[in-house]
């Protein structure tokens, strides 16, 4: 029931941005790209803090106009960030962090634009990159991990703020290409082809860059940084052909793809696999 719910909503909506498009196509496009940015989950408040959090030193930036939250455990010198999804926040990490933590090294966590305690209502891999680039001018992490989206965006990150002090890269479940995300979304509201052509029109006004080259695997072929890739192959959020595009350009990389373990990639065998890499000289 609730997905026959979800359907008729979703092309609802689809069919009112369609319609708008041949009225004022500017004022569709401008709901349709608000849809596709804007999470729905994934916000958080400093009075309900989950407990993994209420454990760390918190510390908020300013960037722009925008604050944004990080999380930090305290350890030695070295400095391991973690970056997680779309609709997540800090606290998805709880897991790892119980293999991370062992390590004695100080963790870095950050919400994401529009999500957790982090200010604002839109999110992209951009602005993303950008919230990176300031903690990582400070902190200098050694180690980046991403999960999702926030691997794109690492992926973003290094290609537009190449960093030579991150030696190391751990991507989970990450996509690659903008244009399947922004298909998938067309599809899902079946939007028409005037939409579709003017939100593209608009990323490469935004972004500078065509979508077509907004894709993180061809990011990744520049990578300096030793590399690790897990992707599992029932991921039906991201499909396992995202992660070997990865595999398929990196210089430096350890590939692994795992089985039923969805998107979250949540599995002691894998965290095992993680430290191991990150102990590695």
């Amino acid at each position: 029931m609730q997905k026959i719910k979800f359907l008729i909503l979703t092309k609802s909506v689809g069919f009112y941005l369609n319609v708008l498009s041949y009225v004022n196509l500017e004022k569709a496009k401008n709901k349709a790209y608000q849809l596709f940015s804007q999470p729905r989950k994934g916000r958080l408040t400093k009075e309900h803090l989950p407990k993994t959090l209420q454990s760390a030193t918190l510390e908020t930036f300013q960037y722009d106009k925008d604050q944004f939250q990080t999380y930090i455990w305290k350890g030695n010198q070295e400095i391991i960030l973690l970056a997680h999804g779309w609709e997540s926040n800090a606290s998805r990490w709880k897991k790892l962090l119980a293999y991370l933590k062992p390590l004695g090294k100080t963790i870095i966590a950050i919400d994401a634009p529009a999500h957790g305690l982090s200010d604002g209502k839109e999110f992209n891999a951009p602005k993303y990159a950008e919230f990176l680039n300031v903690l990582t001018q400070k902190y200098q992490p050694k180690t980046i991990i991403g999960h999702s989206i926030g691997g794109a965006a690492i992926a973003y990150y290094l290609n537009q703020y190449p960093n030579p002090n991150i030696e190391k890269v751990i991507l989970l479940g990450a996509p690659s290409d903008f244009k399947i995300m922004s298909d998938n979304f067309i599809k899902l509201l079946s939007l028409n082809n005037r939409i579709k052509d003017s939100l593209e029109a608009y990323y490469l006004e935004k972004f500078n860059i065509h979508i077509d080259d907004f894709s993180g695997h061809k990011f990744a072929a520049h990578f300096t940084q030793k590399t690790f890739v897990a992707h599992d192959i029932h991921d039906e959020v991201v499909l396992i052909d995202e992660g070997r595009k990865y595999a398929s350009t990196l210089k430096k990389a350890t590939y692994i793809e795992t089985s039923h373990l969805g998107h979250s990639m949540h599995d002691a065998d894998l965290y095992q696999k993680i430290i191991q890499f990150i102990s590695e000289a």
